[in-house]
């Protein structure tokens, strides 16, 4: 029989490597305001995920004398994949780096590479789905960390949103054609070009989406985060959480785009936007064409279709608005 040969694909979000100016604060942000939990501590980095991740990891901290991501993870379908997707991104022309089995805590080996904008990705299979300690653990064999133990306490890691100064069409078909991601939704200017886009490798609306604006000072900057909520009574709790730990946000709110409801939330030490996420729509149509929103169409219903539209540096309706300036 005739062995089959399969593309290369991404099965999900795996995690993002914060590097915090200011540590102490964003570990309190993290791990005892929003409640995620720490795996361990290995040489200074700080290894966090939400109760119901399974992975080793989907958030790690270290200390740095500036804030930056260093990468965003990606599992793979297969482990082949791996080496698959690096001869393909070789080919096209995109500078490769091996990462060892071990060289990141409790992964195995993996790929990294930058995007044209200069995002860098890391492309990884293997990955420890470390048990929780006796004291932290679900009596639910089908989750990791017992539910509510503290804080906001997301379930999981949800999306990834780039910002960047770089072109937006260009980065989305390096996407598609590269990495397999799907274009779901995206928005233009007023001289119809798309600045905005919304893209996934699962039923997920996004997995990752990129804002390309004016008010990016390099190519390679980061927008926000997400962990996701069950439901919107999970955003009505968090925003009292939030409230008596004196850290500002906006909404909560619900988006046009991905339907889903809001709270976005900068964490003190590295200055990242959190965004804290929930409902929202599912694509499992396999002939899903991308919606396209307008200037105007984002403006009304897009960008926030209810909920609060506070003029400040984390509102998005300021940032359309520099969007459609781009």
């Amino acid at each position: 029989m005739e062995k089959f040969h399969y593309a290369p694909e991404i099965a999900k979000l795996g995690h993002v490597a914060l590097v915090s100016a200011d540590l102490e604060k964003s570990l309190w942000f993290f791990r005892d305001t929003i409640g995620l939990e720490e795996t361990e501590v290995v040489d200074g980095v700080h290894y966090l995920r939400a109760w119901g991740d399974f992975e080793h990891h989907t958030l790690s901290i270290t200390a740095g004398e500036t804030s930056y991501i260093d990468h965003i993870g990606w599992r793979t379908k297969r482990r082949e994949d791996i080496a698959t997707f690096a001869n393909l991104l070789e080919d096209a022309g995109t500078e490769v780096r091996w990462i060892e089995a071990g060289e990141e805590v409790a992964q195995g080996e993996a790929i990294r590479f930058e995007l044209p904008s200069g995002h860098r990705f890391e492309l990884y299979y293997d990955m420890k789905k470390t048990p929780a300690d006796e004291s932290r653990k679900s009596v639910l064999k089908n989750q990791t960390y017992k539910s509510w133990a503290k804080g906001v306490s997301p379930r999981r890691i949800d999306h990834v949103n780039l910002q960047t100064s770089h072109d937006n069409a260009e980065i989305v078909k390096y996407l598609h054609e590269a990495l397999g991601f799907k274009l779901r939704e995206y928005f233009v200017n007023p001289d119809d070009v798309q600045v905005a886009s919304w893209l996934s490798v699962t039923n997920l609306v996004h997995d990752v989406a990129i804002m390309s604006t004016s008010r990016s000072k390099e190519p390679n900057e980061m927008h926000h985060i997400a962990y996701w909520l069950d439901n919107a009574q999970d955003l009505l709790r968090a925003a009292d959480i939030l409230c008596e730990a004196d850290v500002q946000f906006v909404g909560p709110g619900k988006h046009g785009i991905s339907q889903a409801m809001y709270i976005y939330v900068k964490d003190p030490g590295s200055g990242l936007r959190l965004e804290i996420f929930t409902n929202g729509y599912l694509i499992f149509e396999p002939d899903w064409e991308p919606v396209k929103w307008t200037y105007e169409e984002y403006l009304k219903n897009g960008s926030a279709y209810w909920g609060d539209r506070r003029r400040d540096d984390v509102d998005r309706e300021v940032q359309v608005i520099e969007l459609a300036k781009s």
